[in-house]
């Protein structure tokens, strides 16, 4: 398996991936392949990586720019990453997301926030500072990962491919 950059051509691929990846997700609203399509679209995809394997791409990640009303710096959401049913669980996720995340300090980000599982998203150094907020979603869920000095608080503000 490798990990490469988004090439075009690859965009039908990773729209069925990440649809069957979040299929069986029970707090999925099945909208994931659209917004990756809307942060494509509207120039917001600033880091989109593929697994491939056989010239299959049996995953994705996707990072781009959010804002926090409280913190400084060019700071990212990780998300959706989605993995083949098939090969969840054979370690490519976490491929990705080290990857995508050694490519954001190469830019010299702030840092990334993403709303997940803390217990997932904390071997990887995530962590809920406690006072980084999106909506109605339980602090507990909204996590960052610092790279600098400052660390992430206040609202988070993602890219209107989201929706919100």
């Amino acid at each position: 398996m490798r990990i490469r950059d988004e090439i075009p051509g690859d965009e039908a691929a990773i729209y069925t991936l990440t649809k069957i990846a979040f299929a069986p997700v029970e707090m999925s609203d099945g909208s994931e392949p659209q917004i990756v399509d809307r942060l494509r679209e509207g120039g917001n995809l600033v880091l989109s990586l593929v697994a491939v394997e056989e010239d299959q791409i049996v995953g994705h990640i996707a990072f781009s720019p959010v804002t926090l009303s409280s913190s400084q710096g060019h700071w990212f959401g990780l998300g959706p990453v989605s993995v083949q049913p098939a090969r969840q669980r054979a370690g490519i996720g976490r491929q990705l997301i080290e990857k995508g995340l050694e490519r954001l300090r190469s830019l010299d980000a702030a840092g990334c926030v993403l709303l997940g599982d803390p217990t997932y998203y904390g071997r990887f150094g995530f962590s809920s500072p406690g006072d980084l907020t999106y909506g109605e979603v339980p602090t507990e869920y909204m996590l960052a990962l610092a790279f600098q000095t400052e660390r992430a608080k206040g609202e988070v503000l993602y890219a209107s491919a989201f929706g919100g």
